[in-house]
C-alpha cells in the first residue's frame, strides 16, 4: 500500500507538471495581455515598463521555466490585478476560507441527507416513498444552481412581517464572512447542496437496491439474520464502492467554489475570484488557482483508490485480478 501511494503521489506531480505547461502556454497564446493597450489604455512606454517589471517581455518558454522554479518553492508570483499586487498565496489564503466553509457545510448536508434519502428509497423501493425521493433527487440534479438561488432570494431575501414590519427577520443572505459558524451560510449551503444531494440519493438508492437483491443478502435472510444486521454488515459495505467512484469526485468542486453561488449571495470566495482573474488575465492568479484545483482532483482520485482497499479487502494494489 505504501509503495502504491508513493507511486500515485509521483503521478500527481507529473499531472501537475503537464497541467501547468498546458495552461501556461495556452494562456499566453490568447491575444492581448493583462496590460493590453486596448483594454487598459496604457501608453506604449508605460506598457513596456510594466511588462519589464513583471517579466512579460521575456520569451514564453523562459517565463515558464522561471515559474516552475518558483512554484516548486510554493511561490506563484504576485497578482497583476489585485490592489497592492500581493502574492498569489496571500490572496488565496484570504479568499479561500469562506469558500471552504461553504463547501464543507455543503458536503455534510449533501452527503448526509442524500445518503439517508437514498437508503430510505432503496429500502422502500417501488413505493410512494421511493417515488417522492426520486422526484426530489431528479429535481435537485436538473434545476440549475442560479435558478434555485434566485428563488430562495425572492422568497427569503426580504423581511417577513405577517402584517407587522420587522416581526421576524430571516438569517442574512448576502456576504458570508470568515466565521466558522454563521447564519450567513444557510441559504448558500442549501442552494449549493441540492445538486450533490440529488446525486448522492440517486446513486445510494441504485447501489443499495442492487445489493439488496444479491445472493449473499438472500442467504443472510435465510440464516435468520435481522434486517438491521443485513444492512450494516452486508448491504452498505458492498454498496459503498460504486458510490465512492461517482460521489467523491464531487468534493473538489464543492471545496473550490461556485461562481453562480458566490455571485448570487455576494460571497467573496475562491470561485468568484477565479473567474475575475481569468477576465483580468491575471496570469499568476490563474496558474495558482488551476494548480490548486488540479491538486485537489488528483488527491481525490488517490483517496478513492485507497478507500477501495479499506472497504473491500478483496481488492489489492499492485497485484493481479482485482488490483488497482
Amino acid at each position: 500500500m505504501i509503495n502504491f501511494i508513493l507511486r500515485r503521489l509521483a503521478a500527481i506531480f507529473l499531472v501537475l507538471l503537464i497541467v501547468s505547461a498546458l495552461v501556461f502556454f495556452l494562456m499566453n497564446a490568447v491575444p492581448g495581455g493583462p496590460f493590453s493597450l486596448g483594454e487598459r489604455g496604457y501608453t506604449p512606454d508605460a506598457l513596456a515598463n510594466l511588462e519589464r517589471k513583471y517579466g512579460l517581455d521575456k520569451p514564453v518558454w523562459e517565463r515558464y521555466l522561471n515559474f516552475l522554479t518558483s512554484a516548486l518553492q510554493l511561490d506563484f508570483g504576485s497578482s497583476f490585478s489585485v490592489v497592492g499586487n500581493p502574492p498569489v498565496t496571500t490572496v488565496i489564503a484570504r479568499t479561500w476560507p469562506v469558500t471552504l466553509h461553504v463547501g464543507l457545510y455543503t458536503i455534510i448536508v449533501a452527503f448526509g441527507f442524500g445518503f439517508i434519502l437514498g437508503l430510505i428509497a432503496a429500502y422502500y423501493r417501488n413505493s410512494i416513498i421511493d417515488n417522492i425521493v426520486t422526484l426530489f433527487a431528479t429535481a435537485g440534479t436538473t434545476v440549475p444552481n442560479f435558478i434555485v438561488a434566485t428563488w430562495l432570494l425572492l422568497i427569503f431575501g426580504y423581511q417577513i412581517g405577517w402584517g407587522q414590519p420587522n416581526k421576524w427577520i430571516i438569517p442574512p443572505v448576502l456576504g458570508a464572512g470568515n466565521a466558522i459558524l454563521s447564519w450567513d451560510y444557510f441559504l448558500p449551503v442549501i442552494t449549493y447542496a441540492l445538486l450533490p444531494m440529488g446525486l448522492v440519493a440517486r446513486y445510494t438508492r441504485a447501489s443499495v437496491a442492487e445489493a439488496l437483491n444479491a445472493d449473499y443478502v438472500r442467504t443472510a435472510r435465510a440464516k435468520g439474520l435481522g434486517e438491521r444486521g443485513i444492512m450494516l454488515r452486508h448491504v452498505l459495505r458492498n454498496a459503498l464502492i460504486p458510490m465512492i467512484t461517482v460521489l467523491l469526485p464531487q468534493i473538489p468542486n464543492l471545496l473550490t467554489g461556485s461562481l453562480f453561488i458566490e455571485v448570487a449571495y455576494g460571497i467573496n470566495g475562491l470561485g468568484k475570484f477565479f473567474v475575475t482573474s481569468i477576465t483580468n488575465k491575471d496570469y499568476p492568479m490563474i496558474m495558482g488557482l488551476v494548480l490548486l484545483i488540479a491538486f485537489f482532483w488528483s488527491l481525490t482520485y488517490l483517496l478513492t483508490d485507497v478507500l477501495y482497499v479499506v472497504i473491500d479487502p478483496r481488492i489489492r494494489v499492485g497485484g493481479r485480478g482485482g488490483a488497482i
